[in-house]
């Protein structure tokens, strides 16, 4: 890499930082942006049928509305795909997201967790109404109240276990011992059945209720009855203590998947002429089932008659029944609600008569949008002295509360590998100057990514100095939501380490972490 040197007196606009907008549309050297204009026939990437919106009752401009919206309230989508009769009839990616790529899905989890829940009881196994002490006698705490005793499996699908205040993933996953006599040792404080509230503990309790019946993990208990007859590979989905999935998060994969979920309940629970879900099951997720009247079976009920799978920030499948419509999205949301209401304002309304008359001029506008989709800005190629400087020697950090033991930088031509020594081990990221690198990280991340602590994670990195004195790293975790900000400042023989994120369950960022070259 070339550097300032002599160039004492470089300018100051050289180094000015680049803004991420939420949803911005940026050129990206070398990240090209997945997206396809609907066409006939199946996708190789899918196995979905395309076709034009207006083939099924959708003109182009009504989707592009949609996104002009979502941009405009500067709301991060990754992706976005609507089908509608079977077909797909729009989708877009925001590089470096893609097609083929999967994503975490954090509580949309708990959606297909428990269509693997309602094929059990389908097959038999055990009943809704049956006792959550009766299959795990030997986890049971020594004094079962009342009112544990009284716990139904209805209970836990309608999250109304009597629990008193939430249980939320990021908490369990940091328990090593068994989550089931965790879960016994909850108060159950009010008759269960009687009071919503909505915990991941009990799609955990599901989860292992379904291990403890046929001996295998949910996720294998499913392939060949749900996974396989959709099409849906490659998949992901977290083991906890005792070899059960969790049930309510833990799930990675593509968007396409999810919005097969969100079909299959569109169609009635049929796929492909085989009836995957009873359509009873179908009917009792699309009705409430609590008294607060907004939650079926660890199913949300919406506006205009809908129903959707959501997980934290924003991973959506939602049904539209009376238009055989779904919208599935993947983002990086704080809030789903921030993105209902767009939705709300353009579905079910987008879905008129079958048939419309071809509309090239929308349908053109629509491909062009879809196949310009990018998330991360186009890099400078800034320069500072400092990078000779530094390249290749190490800084010791002080004392800090995330275990940091020291830092590294190494620049080489259009390349900086940064590495970072902690209680886990030594990690690095290849950050890109001048241009996005992709690969492969196990840079600890737990506390700004709602404690998922992945050993590899997919990383698209680029770096830049936005002043003499301070480089700037973008870690863009494109299987996930979270996108990292790292800046580190340099006075004489002193490092500061700040690391942020773009959106999370819990702080946004970290402490600041002095370090010294040594």
């Amino acid at each position: 890499m070339k550097t300032a040197g002599s160039n004492a007196g470089l300018s100051r606009r050289r180094f000015t930082g680049l803004t991420l907008g939420a949803a911005g549309l940026f050129a990206l050297p070398g990240l090209a942006a997945c997206a396809r204009l609907p066409t006939s026939g199946a996708s190789p990437v899918d196995g979905l049928p395309r076709s034009r919106p207006e083939t099924h009752g959708v003109d182009p401009q009504a989707i592009l509305a949609f996104l002009d919206e979502v941009r405009g309230a500067g709301l991060e989508l990754h992706s976005f795909m609507l089908s509608r009769g079977g077909d797909v009839i729009g989708e877009g990616w925001w590089a470096p997201y893609r097609a083929d790529r999967p994503h975490m899905m954090h509580s949309l989890t708990k959606s297909v967790a428990v269509s693997g829940v309602a094929i059990a009881m389908d097959e038999g196994l055990f009943g809704i109404d049956d006792k959550v002490i009766s299959f795990f006698p030997d986890e049971l705490p020594e004094t079962v109240s009342d009112n544990l005793a009284a716990m139904t499996v209805r209970d836990l699908l309608t999250m109304r276990t009597g629990h008193a205040e939430e249980i939320s993933g990021s908490v369990w996953r940091q328990i090593r011992t068994s989550w089931v006599a965790e879960f016994f040792k909850v108060p159950v404080v009010h008759r269960p059945g009687t009071r919503f509230v909505y915990s991941s503990a009990a799609s955990f309790m599901l989860s292992a209720i379904v291990t403890k019946v046929t001996g295998q993990t949910l996720r294998d208990y499913m392939e060949p009855r749900f996974f396989k007859p959709l099409g849906i590979a490659g998949l992901s989905w977290d083991v906890g203590p005792g070899g059960i999935n969790p049930g309510g998060n833990g799930l990675t994969w593509k968007t396409a998947d999810a919005l097969k979920l969100g079909m299959l309940y569109a169609q009635k629970g049929r796929w492909n002429g085989q009836q995957i879900l009873s359509p009873e099951w179908v009917e009792g997720v699309s009705k409430p089932q609590v008294a607060e009247g907004e939650y079926s079976y660890q199913w949300w009920i919406g506006a205009n008659n809908t129903y959707y799978a959501v997980g934290l920030f924003t991973q959506m499948a939602i049904v539209f029944p009376d238009h055989d419509a779904v919208l599935a999205v993947t983002g990086a949301i704080r809030k789903s609600e921030l993105l209902t209401p767009i939705v709300d304002r353009h579905f079910p309304a987008a879905f008129g008569a079958i048939g419309l008359p071809p509309n090239d001029k929308s349908s053109a506008a629509l491909a062009e949008r879809t196949q310009s989709l990018s998330l991360l800005p186009a890099l400078p190629a800034t320069m500072s002295p400092v990078a000779a400087r530094i390249s290749g020697r190490r800084f010791k950090a002080a004392e800090n509360a995330e275990d940091i033991e020291s830092f590294g930088f190494t620049f080489a031509g259009d390349r900086c590998r940064f590495t970072m020594r902690d209680a886990r081990g030594e990690h690095s990221v290849d950050v890109g100057l001048g241009r996005w690198i992709e690969d492969h990280t196990s840079m600890t991340g737990n506390k700004l990514h709602h404690q998922y602590q992945p050993d590899s994670m997919l990383v698209v990195a680029g770096g830049r100095w936005i002043a003499p004195d301070t480089f700037e790293m973008i870690w863009q975790f494109a299987e996930t939501a979270f996108r990292d900000t790292v800046v580190c400042r340099f006075e004489g023989d002193a490092m500061t380490f700040d690391r942020s994120v773009n959106v999370n369950s819990a702080a946004l960022s970290l402490p600041t972490v002095h370090s010294t070259l040594v």
